[in-house]
């Protein structure tokens, strides 16, 4: 097996919910919206298709032809917006395995990713991607399997419906846990099922406790979370490291500063996503602890 073959890294290229906020004050966490690359077993996996896609794309054209399997939590702006500018969908000789769940309306992954490129708001079709694009509805609670990587899934508590995945390879498993709103009373069962046992947890924490739950402006079913919530879920589901993800685009870099130094008070494995990062989980053949670090990449 080769060594590429023999790794499970997973990189940031956009950790920003609700709107990219680029400028002075993001400059450290970055202000593109969601997209998570996950090389896992020889295979390349892709989160989300937010502004930060657009950044992956350009890392990918020296590496073309390429081959990717790509899963979208849901289809707000943030998550899809940078579908239209992968430079690596309008190759031809790339390919890329898209999957979601239907909409509650019933519309497909495909026919949401394809609206957003119709006039008035796009200046070309999705048909004018040059790359051979297969769509997949995927079933919910149901398993993917690529070579010896499985991708499971489950509902998220999110307006408009959102989709969670646990990625599972050789002993190793990482939760993609975006877009979720907590209860007030208990705690998800299917963000623990995703997350049981996980060396790494990426959840959603746009908000801070104080602006969740503040009379003036509530932020309650507004479909996210916060990283107090994101400890409990940690601790609750034995998880090894807790990533802090999808930041609020009003939290400047000296924000979450003291938002990550807070959290690591309460749960001293935790990270906070930010662009350029790499986290990679060391086979057992290499060592048995599971490493992660924080490297800088051109983005």
């Amino acid at each position: 097996m080769s060594s590429k073959q023999n790794l499970f890294t997973i990189q940031f290229w956009g950790v920003r919910g609700s709107i990219a906020s680029p400028g002075p004050e993001t400059v450290r966490y970055g202000g593109n919206t969601p997209c998570v690359e996950m090389r896992v077993g020889g295979e390349r996996l892709i989160f989300d298709g937010g502004t930060g896609l657009r950044v992956l794309g350009q890392s990918l054209l020296s590496q073309m032809p390429v081959e990717a399997y790509m899963f979208f939590t849901h289809s707000h702006w943030d998550h899809i917006q940078g579908f239209p500018f992968f430079v690596p969908a309008f190759i031809k000789g790339n390919r890329f395995h898209i999957h979601g769940a239907p909409a509650p309306n019933g519309a497909t992954i495909k026919q949401r990713l394809n609206d957003q490129m119709l006039h008035p708001n796009f200046p070309v079709p999705l048909q004018i991607m040059g790359a051979d694009l297969q769509f997949y509805d995927i079933e919910m609670r149901g398993k993917i399997q690529i070579g010896d990587v499985t991708i499971e899934n489950a509902p998220l508590n999110h307006p408009g419906d959102a989709t969670g995945y646990r990625i599972s390879w050789n002993g190793y498993a990482a939760a993609y846990i975006t877009d979720t709103e907590h209860f007030p009373d208990r705690l998800d069962e299917n963000v623990l099922e995703l997350a049981h046992n996980a060396d790494v947890l990426i959840y959603d924490a746009t908000y801070t406790e104080e602006e969740y739950s503040s009379p003036a402006s509530s932020k309650v079913g507004w479909g996210h979370s916060t990283w107090v919530e994101g400890v409990k879920v940690a601790r609750a589901a034995n998880v090894k490291k807790l990533v802090i993800f999808h930041h609020d685009p009003l939290h400047n870099d000296d924000f979450l500063d003291r938002l990550g130094e807070e959290a690591v008070q309460e749960f001293p494995d935790t990270l906070m996503a930010r662009e350029g990062l790499s986290i990679q989980l060391v086979p057992p053949t290499v060592t048995n602890s599971v490493l992660a670090e924080e490297t800088s990449v051109s983005v």
